[in-house]
């Protein structure tokens, strides 16, 4: 079956090695496509007698690939210089074939009585894979390769796509005013108007741009992506141990920096408004679980009251709140962005710090997901309760610090 499948295969024209002996390379191992195919060659040939000269010899334009092989070391020479540009460990060749190279062996494919054939982007893949590895000392890596060597025979060009670098850490917002993440302007969403300078932005700066314009630099990167532990409000300061963080570094030319010293120049570049520390490297998983994390955070808050209260109904109101399950439907600041429903979250601890004329300090440890300034004020009836409805009187969070993340957990899992 395997010698008539190549005797229909070869009255077609002329075949290399190489695509003949793809054509079955999967029913052996050991050999080579070319040395598969010199074997098959030699078969037919003794079969049919040795004046058959197709089957003998391989000389010629292949029918099949176009002469490609013959091509493979120059697409090497190609991929080795787009390389030098990029710090690697270990890569991947991928290629995009033309449609001439697709058509062609779909219909070889289409003359064998059963498909055992290796694609022809396979074998590419490997033998300038194996020239490139010769090259450099470099190892193969299948399942996360630093880089991704593209070969595009259709449009004549190579290409090189580094995998992202992800680097763990938390970060510390010191001032008010700044968002997590880069914040579109909002009558123009980004695209620059007069209200907002032609810059595009709601904002000059966040924590991801303070943070990413350093690590660009440092890993002569494109872009970040910035995955928080959720995030606090614009006008929080997040103190404590930090927030934890996942930076993803894309299209990275560098891959090796030294992370205390890049840490270091995060820090004297954000200017003492963000912070961060504990950087190190970690992957794509760290992210799904940092986003599928609902870690307890402590608060400390500046309350205003409308009317002058005694502590003991303060420390009676934050009891009846550390009882209760709250009910809280969307907020209003935020229903344009979230859907409008109702959640229910806990809150763990709540104590009263200070109290002077009107001004309240209070810390709570509440379950992931609470709206805190909603819950002093009520949201006009859409938080059940809240301090607002206990007290008897209006109360507002003038100032939101964020204490802590409890992400104990995570950082196990992590570490």
């Amino acid at each position: 079956m395997i010698l008539e499948d190549a005797r229909k295969v070869l009255s077609e024209g002329h075949v290399c090695d190489h695509c003949l002996g793809r054509l079955f390379g999967r029913l052996s191992t050991g050999l080579s496509n070319s040395e598969r195919g010199k074997a098959i060659r030699v078969v037919l040939s003794l079969e049919d007698d040795v004046r058959n000269e197709q089957f003998l010899h391989s000389g010629g334009v292949c029918w099949i690939c176009n002469g490609l092989f013959e091509q493979l070391p120059m697409w090497a020479k190609r991929a080795l210089d787009a390389l030098r540009e990029y710090e690697f460990h270990t890569y991947l060749v991928g290629t995009h074939l033309s449609g001439m190279l697709a058509a062609s062996e779909e219909m070889a494919w289409s003359m064998l009585s059963e498909l055992h054939a290796e694609p022809l982007k396979a074998e590419i893949n490997r033998e300038v894979g194996k020239l490139i590895g010769e090259a450099t000392g470099k190892d193969v890596d299948f399942e996360h390769p630093d880089v991704v060597v593209l070969l595009d025979l259709e449009g004549d060009a190579v290409e090189v796509k580094p995998s992202p670098i992800f680097i763990m850490g938390r970060y510390r917002k010191l001032i008010r005013g700044i968002p997590q993440t880069r914040w579109p302007h909002r009558a123009c969403r980004g695209k620059g108007c007069e209200g907002c300078g032609f810059t595009g932005r709601q904002y000059p700066e966040s924590v991801d741009e303070l943070i990413s314009a350093p690590v660009v630099e440092a890993f002569l990167a494109k872009d970040t992506a910035f995955h928080g532990c959720g995030r606090e409000d614009i006008d929080a300061r997040m103190l404590g141990r930090g927030r934890p963080f996942v930076l993803e570094v894309i299209s990275p030319k560098r891959r090796t920096i030294d992370l205390e010293e890049l840490e270091r120049v995060i820090n004297e570049h954000a200017e003492g408004k963000v912070e961060v520390k504990g950087l190190t490297y970690t992957t794509r998983k760290t992210v799904e679980r940092l986003k599928a994390a609902k870690y307890p955070k402590r608060y400390r808050i500046k309350v205003l009251l409308e009317h002058e209260v005694s502590p003991e109904l303060i420390i009676h109101a934050l009891e009846d709140i550390t009882s209760n399950r709250i009910a809280q439907r969307t907020p209003k600041r935020v229903a344009h962005r979230r859907a409008d429903k109702v959640r229910y979250r806990r809150v763990y601890e709540a104590r009263l710090v200070a109290l002077e004329g009107t001004w309240a300090e209070i810390e709570l440890r509440c379950e992931s997901g609470m709206y805190v300034k909603e819950l002093v004020s009520g949201d006009e009836g859409r938080t059940v309760p809240s301090l607002s409805q206990l007290l008897g009187v209006g109360a507002s969070v003038e100032e939101l610090d964020v204490l802590d993340v409890e992400d104990e957990s995570f950082l196990a899992e992590t570490n």
